[in-house]
Order: structure tokens, then C-alpha cells, then sequence
């Protein structure tokens, strides 16, 4: 694999052009992140195949590994955008902090998880919105999900400081390789030896387990990545404040996204297993489209964040526009695509169902409406967050999937019945983009400020 120093790197960053280095980052993220979504729906179709109800509990679950990835990529994105900030400034010993302090306080988190997940299954799968027929096969799926999860949390860490250095190659292998072996365990593991969603689940774990070791020999051997070393593990209250302050919006957006998926299963539940069955389709289907803009958004990031380190404003607000330019179009084309083949897109999940693919056709329809507004709303959110304008970024992540989305799916059904819940999320959409507009605004208009003053 061909290398660059870690000077050629930084140069690259801060100089080349920013139509050429985002689109040489964002590849090996935008596969990473189609990959992991492949296989979360291969996940979807093979355990559909056994049932409505088994479908459901990947759904139902699907909630409780959101709120795990939520906290990772607060550690991860947390620690990451600081990493590129002080590389940038050129301040890699406390670079090397964040590295080692990011790392094992997931490992850390991620042991807390297991032991209250495995401790409360029973209630936890109620909880999250599983009925009596989908209980019991969510409860299967969820043991080894936990399992795993110490594992799960340090790949997404590792993979989000890879990104920041600019290293986003090395990243996808680890990720990448894990979610091909889920989607070729899969099947052996369900049908195969009859393990059902457990097999599911464990395909999954395992996995995970095998991206965990290829980013940690990654990160701890490539002589242009920063290694994680105990002795660098040096946690302190400000340290920890700014991950957090950093990567909160990471929690913003995919926790209250996990509440808004609770209530969406509990909403939905009403209408029966069909109905959270065809919700979960449409949103690992959704989940799909948006990943090729976060993917490219991520390409976007250590640029954004060593060029703003470096005191380069303009590079950045140059970077932005670009970014959301090509994720319009890139949205656009899929939404299109998407739109004309929604029904026989749901067919192939539960293709035995006729009531599922309904409910579902109608929601994938209603939902790629508004896909065009994404671009704008994800890329004002990463460029936020890498900057460190944490409040701002927080209130762009929370409102297209929480902020706006939990109103109306509280208010829609009463009004509107089955359909109320099916455009929930477009309506949301168009709100969170008006959101996003006004916030990511006011800090572009304040960078021009500070780009004139240098």
C-alpha cells in the first residue's frame, strides 16, 4: 500500500485542491460507509425471510445499536476532530491524547454496555417497542449485539481517527472486510445451521470483533497513523470536555434518532407487526441513500478541521460549498432512481407480505420527496462539529431525526392514522433544512469575519 509522510499528508490537507483532495479522502469512506449499510440490510433480509415478526426485532433492536454507535462516534468524532485540530496547529504530542484517551474509554464504555444490556434484556426489548410476537426474537438478537459491543465502540473510534489524519484507506479495510464477512456469514449462520436471528446476531458480532483487530493493528503499526500507547492515556477533566463538547452532536444526532426510533416502533406497533416491520425497511433502505453523503461528508471533515487549525477560513467555506453541491446531486440522482423502483425495492425484503410492502411503499415514496435537502443539512453539521462550534452542531444533528421528527410522530397519527406515520420523517426534513440554513449561516458569515481579520 502506497504511503505518504506525515508531512505530505498535512500538505495535501491544507494545500491541494479542495475538488481534488475531498474526493480522494471521501471514497474510501463513502465504500466503508456503503458497506456497513449493505450489510445492516442483509442483516434486515435474510432474518426477513424467516418472518413479520422476525423482521420487526431487527427494527426493534436496531434502536439499542444506534444508541451504542451514538456514544461511540461521541468518543470517536470527539476525539478525532480535536486530533485533526491539533495536527493542524501542529501540536502532535497532545494529538497523541486524544488518540490513547478516546480508545480506552470506549473499551471502558463499551464493557459498562454489555454488562447493563445482558443484565436488563428482558425489559430492554419491551422497551424499545417489541410486541409479544416480536419479543422473543429480539431478545436473540440482542445478546450477542452486547456482546460485541466493547468491540463495536473501539472500531468506530479508531475508524474516526483514521479519517481525521487523513487516513480514511485504512479505515476502510477494517470496515469494510468485517461487513463482507457479516454478509457472507449470514446465511450460513441462519439457514445454514438454523440459528435463526440469533445467527443473525452473531454474524454480526463476529464481525465486528474482526474489524476491531485489523484497525488496531492498523492504527498501532502504520508508521503515518498515531499509534495508541498506554503511556499517552493521560485523561484529564479538560481533555474530556472537549470530546465531549466536540462529539456531542454525534450523540445528539443518533441518540434522540434512537428515541425517535422507540417511538416510531411503538407508534407503529398499533397497526401491528407489519407495520414496524415495513418502518424498518424503508429506514435501513433510507439509512443506504444517506450513507454515500456521509461518506463523502466525512471525506470533507479533516479537511475542514486542519484547514480551520491552520487558520485557512477560506479553504474551509470553500470546502463546504463543494461538499454540498456534489451531495445534492449525488441525492438527487439516487432519489430519483429510488423513487420510481420504491415498491419493488420493498418487495425484496418481505416479499411474502402484501401488507408490508404497502405500508412500506408508501413511506420510501413519501421519504425520498425531501431527499434532496439532506446534502445541505449533513454537511452543515460536519462542518460545525469539526470546527468545534459544538452548540451549533448539536442543534443541526438533533433536528431532522429528533428535534421535529418526535413532534410529529407524536401529532401526525392522531391526525392522519397509519399515514401520519409514514410522512413524518419528509415533514421533519423540510423544517431541519430550514433549521440548518439559518444556524450554518451565521457561522459562515462569522468565519468571513475572521478570515478578513488575518
Amino acid at each position: 500500500m502506497k504511503t505518504m509522510t506525515r508531512e505530505q499528508r498535512n500538505d495535501m490537507l491544507l494545500n491541494q485542491p479542495v475538488n481534488k483532495v475531498i474526493p480522494h479522502l471521501a471514497v474510501p469512506t463513502i465504500f466503508s460507509m456503503l458497506i456497513t449499510t449493505i450489510y445492516n440490510m442483509a442483516d434486515t433480509f435474510f432474518v426477513s425471510q424467516i418472518g413479520t415478526s422476525a423482521s420487526g426485532a431487527v427494527g426493534v433492536i436496531f434502536s439499542a445499536m444506534s444508541i451504542i454507535q451514538a456514544i461511540a462516534f461521541t468518543i470517536g468524532m470527539g476525539s478525532g476532530a480535536n486530533l485533526s485540530r491539533c495536527l493542524g496547529a501542529g501540536d502532535e504530542q497532545e494529538g497523541r491524547r486524544y488518540v490513547s484517551v478516546g480508545f480506552f474509554t470506549g473499551f471502558a464504555v463499551g464493557l459498562v454496555i454489555t454488562v447493563l444490556g445482558l443484565s436488563n434484556i428482558d425489559w430492554l426489548v419491551r422497551f424499545l417497542g417489541a410486541t409479544e410476537t416480536i419479543a422473543p426474537y429480539a431478545k436473540d438478537y440482542a445478546t450477542y449485539i452486547f456482546y460485541a459491543t466493547p468491540f463495536q465502540m473501539c472500531s468506530f473510534v479508531m475508524n474516526n481517527f483514521l479519517r481525521f489524519e487523513g487516513l480514511a484507506t485504512y479505515g476502510m479495510i477494517g470496515m469494510v472486510t468485517g461487513g463482507l464477512l457479516n454478509m457472507v456469514l449470514d446465511p450460513i449462520l441462519i439457514f445454514g445451521m438454523g440459528l435463526g436471528t440469533a445467527g443473525a446476531a452473531i454474524a454480526t458480532a463476529i464481525s465486528q470483533v474482526v474489524s476491531f483487530a485489523i484497525l488496531l493493528y492498523m492504527t498501532t503499526t502504520r508508521p503515518d497513523a498515531i499509534s495508541i500507547r498506554v503511556k499517552d492515556f493521560k485523561p484529564s477533566l479538560k481533555i474530556y470536555g472537549k470530546i465531549l463538547y466536540t462529539g456531542f452532536p454525534s450523540l445528539g444526532r443518533q441518540g434522540i434518532a434512537s428515541v425517535s426510533n422507540i417511538l416510531l416502533n411503538t407508534t407503529a406497533g398499533v397497526y401491528g407487526d407489519a407495520a414496524i416491520a415495513a418502518m424498518s425497511i424503508v429506514g435501513r433502505f433510507v439509512m443506504f441513500v444517506n450513507s454515500s453523503v456521509i461518506g463523502f461528508g466525512q471525506g470533507f471533515q479533516p479537511v475542514c478541521g486542519f484547514s480551520f487549525g491552520a487558520g485557512r477560513y477560506s479553504r474551509v467555506r470553500e470546502a463546504f460549498w463543494y461538499c454540498v453541491k456534489v451531495t445534492t446531486v449525488i441525492l438527487i440522482v439516487l432519489g430519483v432512481i429510488a423513487l420510481i423502483f420504491a415498491e419493488p425495492i420493498v418487495t425484496v425484503f418481505r416479499r411474502d407480505d402484501p401488507e408490508v410492502i404497502a405500508i412500506g411503499t408508501l413511506a420510501l415514496q413519501l421519504q425520498l420527496i425531501t431527499v434532496p435537502l439532506w446534502g445541505f443539512i449533513v454537511i452543515s453539521n460536519m462542518f460545525t462539529q469539526s470546527i468545534g462550534y459544538g452548540m451549533s452542531a448539536t442543534v443541526i444533528s438533533i433536528a431532522r431525526q429528533g428535534l421535529f421528527l418526535i413532534p410529529a410522530l407524536l401529532i401526525l397519527p392522531r391526525l392522519l392514522g397509519l399515514t401520519g406515520i409514514q410522512c413524518a420523517q419528509p415533514v421533519a426534513d423540510v423544517f431541519a433544512f430550514v433549521l440548518a440554513w439559518i444556524v450554518a449561516g451565521k457561522v459562515l458569515k462569522k468565519m468571513k469575519g475572521m478570515e478578513d481579520k488575518v
